[in-house]
């Protein structure tokens, strides 16, 4: 799945259509010329109009293939790394929606190899894994939501203290459980106006109709379909569509719940500006009192930590630096410098473990537009 080190033969590079980038927004793939030398790095921020328009005129990139049967990513045992997969994991889930949407009778393949992978990917790679999750959260599209719930899922599950095989369940109901969402989630984020009474049917029938789509495809996992029926209950009955209460919710659906409500805090919409992190963790805290078992919001707490990998932090040094690892017993989190205290941007990479005096962090850095990063050289991962 990851992108090739060398140059991309240039009959599989084409065009960037006009829409597929934005202003402000890490590039979610390597950017190539027409003769297939890299112009720009994922993770590189487009700050202006100009260099937009410049890349539709001369960018180019390498489309994933999504015909590959995806049962086959399992027997992919390459190093994972989570910024390379990014883009692949993200058509993979495309693919295995439409699949599922179409009954496809490849579809629960195409569902359980793509659970097997994201488990890997979190258990292999934590912290790049969770880093995914809040540097391209200014704006994703649904599938990119969809993933950072199964992201989210896998860490607040093995900390909560499910087993494996629940899971892996709960995977991939993070995974399908928003399936009929799918189609108009973008338009709803996209637009500021309040909701018409048919939108607001769609969002609450869409457990159901998820689950219909999911059974036609020949998927019946009872603990699956439960999670998604359910993953919209809440433990005070003021959920839907059942008005369930305490222990009538499975610990699973509200893991489910609170992932979905925590991308939803850190994205920006139309209608809201996004929270910081130290908002979303001061909000998920009050959850425990009455919405959650008070176990689950304490667990994705202890998940993110103060400063989770991906943020952007203030050094008492004032150097700007994201946070790439959580700590350690007594040391880190552990971050890497990327502009020095005038400003200037570093050409290299400098860890910072942010527990020696000097690297202390000062406060969360909340810039206009994120800077550019190439973010697997950050992570120490081959490109």
């Amino acid at each position: 799945m990851n992108l090739t080190s060398g140059r991309p033969h240039l009959n599989n590079l084409v065009r960037i259509a006009p829409g597929a980038l934005e202003l402000g927004r890490p590039l979610p793939w390597n950017v190539y010329d027409a003769d297939g030398n890299v112009l720009l790095r994922q993770g590189y921020v487009i700050q202006t109009n100009s260099q937009l328009e410049q890349l539709f005129e001369r960018g180019r990139f390498k489309p994933r293939k999504i015909e590959r049967p995806q049962e086959e990513i399992v027997e992919d045992n390459r190093e994972r790394n989570p910024f390379a997969d990014y883009p692949d994991l993200l058509q993979a889930l495309e693919a295995t929606l439409n699949a599922i949407t179409n009954a496809d009778p490849s579809a629960q393949k195409q569902l359980m190899g793509l659970t097997r992978i994201i488990e890997r990917t979190c258990m292999e790679s934590p912290d790049a894994s969770l880093a995914l999750v809040h540097l391209y959260s200014l704006g994703p599209t649904i599938h990119e939501q969809i993933l950072f719930y199964a992201i989210l899922c896998q860490f607040i599950a093995r900390q909560f203290g499910l087993d494996e095989s629940r899971i892996s369940v709960l995977t991939a109901a993070a995974l399908t459980a928003n399936l009929a969402l799918a189609p108009v989630a973008n338009q709803l984020n996209a637009s500021n106006k309040v909701l018409t009474p048919e939108q607001r049917g769609v969002i609450r029938k869409h457990p159901e109709r998820s689950i219909q789509a999911l059974r036609a495809a020949g998927i019946d996992n009872k603990l699956m379909l439960t999670i998604i029926a359910q993953h919209h209950e809440q433990a005070d009955g003021s959920g839907y569509p059942e008005g369930l209460s305490g222990t009538g919710i499975r610990p699973e659906a509200e893991i489910l719940a609170l992932s979905e409500r925590y991308v939803a805090m850190i994205t920006k919409r139309a209608y809201r500006n996004r929270m910081n992190v130290t908002d979303a963790r001061k909000m998920i805290a009050t959850l425990a009192d009455g919405k959650f078992r008070p176990a689950i919001p304490k667990a994705l707490l202890q998940v993110l930590g103060e400063y989770p990998p991906g943020t952007l932090v203030r050094l008492d040094n004032n150097e700007v630096a994201v946070i790439t690892r959580r700590p350690v017993r007594a040391f880190g989190p552990f971050a890497k410098a990327i502009l020095g205290p005038g400003g200037n941007r570093y050409s290299g990479t400098f860890e910072r473990d942010c527990s020696v005096p000097e690297f202390n962090i000062q406060a969360l850095e909340e810039p206009e537009v994120m800077p550019s990063m190439d973010f697997s050289l950050i992570w120490n991962y081959r490109s």
